[in-house]
């Protein structure tokens, strides 16, 4: 029983500093989520949700993270803007990480390339602890555990830049400018500044039928990073599937679909490279977004990229 409560302490101390974002495998179709540049960058409106069961099988303090997402193009006073919402539910072990914050970005032509777009975001942290789950050793008492919860919620804020066009998209950014503290009597923390880098490209096979979209994502909190490669195979831009590299740290294979005209769907299962790989059955990653103009003539099925959700 001792070691089984080291092994979770440990792991859930871990996890907290590396992953204070939620982080997805189809981390294309949640860019909103660390960049508020992103907002408005397909030109519709859009809303996403993805549902990321992570160490399936490790217990039931196992990670479970949901994300929900909304954003639009909007023009105030003739300026071309983006406008977005993301809700994050982010739980491990003990810990809950309830988040909800507002995105703005302002757009420009970019000499003919395409559309850059600088962002700003601000919103609230609640993170709660869970007086109630903790579990000691018969008769044994602690008085650094908290006999009550423990919740604080704390102001979050970011800035991010995002450029794209037709064929290909980049984007960085910073998340938790203010570093946000919260004071709590077991695992005070800190949210450490993280540093993003996204792009992708869109690549036209000779099969007119058939793109090729490699990616990449970057994270970093200049004490931990974090380096991940997909390739992704599309059909008739309908259909699509690829894998995923995680440097040290696990392997993922992604597929989805259009079930209509704007509406699509995804999954994703990642398996772990590390030693947590014996204590699990890896990760389950699922992905719902719609898509949709209110201008008639720029009907959502012409969107070319399936990266716009």
């Amino acid at each position: 029983m001792k070691n089984n409560i080291i092994i979770i302490f440990l792991f859930y101390s871990l996890v907290a500093v590396a992953q204070q974002d939620p982080l997805f495998t189809q981390n294309m179709y949640s860019q909103s989520s660390i960049n508020p540049a992103y907002a408005g960058s397909s030109g519709m409106i859009c809303a996403t949700a993805l549902n990321r069961l992570q160490w399936v099988g490790f217990g039931d303090g196992s990670p479970m993270i949901t994300m929900i997402n909304v954003n639009a193009a909007v023009k105030p006073f003739g300026l071309s803007s983006g406008i977005g919402m993301n809700i994050s539910n982010d739980q491990f072990g003990f810990n809950k990480d309830l988040g909800i914050d507002l995105s703005y970005a302002v757009r420009f032509n970019a000499a003919g390339a395409g559309k850059l777009a600088i962002g700003i975001t601000g919103g609230f942290i609640n993170n709660t602890l869970e007086a109630g789950n903790w579990i000691t050793p018969s008769g044994s008492t602690d008085n650094s555990l908290p006999n009550t919860k423990e919740s604080s919620i704390n102001f979050d804020m970011g800035f991010g830049i995002f450029f794209n066009n037709d064929d290909m998209y980049f984007g960085a950014s910073v998340t938790h400018l203010n570093e946000t503290k919260f004071n709590k009597a077991v695992n005070p923390s800190t949210y450490k500044r993280h540093y993003y880098i996204t792009g992708g490209y869109m690549l036209q096979m000779p099969n007119p039928a058939w793109q090729f979209n490699p990616s990449v994502f970057i994270g970093s909190d200049l004490s931990t990073n974090l380096l991940s490669v997909t390739a992704n195979v599309i059909y008739n831009k309908r259909f699509w599937g690829g894998v995923s590299y995680r440097v040290s740290e696990g392997v993922a294979g992604m597929i989805g679909f259009e079930l209509f005209s704007g509406m699509r769907i995804g999954y994703a299962y990642d398996f772990s490279t590390t030693e947590i790989s014996k204590y699990n059955s890896g990760s389950h990653e699922f992905m719902l977004g719609y898509c949709f103009s209110l201008k008639k003539e720029k009907p959502p099925q012409q969107y070319k990229s399936i990266r716009f959700l």
